[in-house]
């Protein structure tokens, strides 16, 4: 397979766990929802190299601005994907809003809906000032 930055492997990470310490989803406080760690089958469609890609992924997380999808292939950024919920078969128009990086399980590829969906995942969110900790 020829070198370049869609075929290059996924560096393996130094932590056990998909996500850690330092990684994407590690920031709080950047946050305009609440984010829900859930895994949901999902299908990207994009066009790469000018032909059609369609790839089998899962979330890590989702929110109503988007995702965290793991995904076997990286993408480059500002990539605009269109996003299957394979639960619900519902699509919808996302880019990929970060450089994505690799984990032992594929690539962590953060996108953004164009525009924000309370019900794309189908779960019920936290208010958005929801503190874990006040529980």
């Amino acid at each position: 397979m020829p070198e370049g930055p869609l075929n290059n492997p996924p560096k393996p990470r130094t932590k056990d766990s998909i996500i850690g310490r330092g990684s994407p989803l590690a920031t709080e406080d950047r946050r305009r929802s609440q984010r829900v760690m859930i895994r949901i089958a999902v299908t990207l469609y994009l066009e790469l190299g000018g032909k059609p890609v369609k790839m089998e992924a899962f979330t890590v997380a989702v929110n109503i601005h988007g995702a965290m999808v793991c995904a076997p292939q990286n993408l480059p950024m500002d990539s605009k994907v269109e996003i299957e919920n394979r639960v619900t078969m519902g699509r919808k128009t996302a880019r990929v809003v970060r450089q994505p990086q690799g984990s032992p399980e594929g690539y962590l590829i953060p996108v953004e809906f164009e525009t924000p969906s309370h019900d794309f995942w189908h779960i019920s969110f936290p208010p958005s000032d929801w503190n874990p900790a006040d529980s």
